[in-house]
């Protein structure tokens, strides 16, 4: 097996990484095309990555010219044989559904604080729907995937 095929993930080893990571850094193409990178915080839905930002932003802008994005998550930057990733190249539908909005809204809360519905105060809930009112919806159909995890070569480059 070739050191590529050793280092592929499965899809589960895909879906679990993706969980336990935190940003996803988004690739658009620019108004003068060059890549536009930002991190987002994201949920996987399905298999699929959705995030949501402002309506009035660059990456928005870019994706309304062209809706292609590649979305790169990597973890253990530090130390070579620990080194770890994805890389999807995608077809983004920008949401803008309110209700939609604010629902993945308070999803990507709930997952990066930790909290349920129930647990969310209210004031915090508030805040989330009323900045849903301003964001989109950004759901990332894959098309092309690559994968690293160098912790499966034990250390022997």
């Amino acid at each position: 097996m070739s050191r590529r095929g050793q280092i592929q993930m499965s899809d589960e080893e895909v879906l679990a990484f993706l969980d336990e990571e935190r940003v996803v850094t988004c690739a658009t193409a620019g108004p003068r095309g060059w890549p536009h990178l930002m991190p987002l915080w994201y949920v996987v839905r399905g298999g699929t990555v959705w995030a949501w930002t402002f309506a009035k932003s660059q990456k928005v802008t870019n994706l309304e010219r062209d809706p292609r994005a590649t979305l790169q998550v990597e973890a253990g930057r530090d130390q070579y044989h620990l080194l770890r990733g994805v890389m999807l190249e995608t077809e983004v539908t920008i949401h803008r559904d309110a209700d939609r909005v604010a629902e993945l809204g308070l999803e990507i809360f709930r997952r990066y604080t930790g909290t349920t519905d129930g647990e969310l105060a209210e004031e915090v809930r508030a805040t989330v729907l009323k900045q849903a009112a301003k964001r989109v919806g950004l759901e990332f159909a894959e098309r092309h995937r690559a994968t690293w995890d160098h912790r499966k070569l034990g250390g022997v480059y």
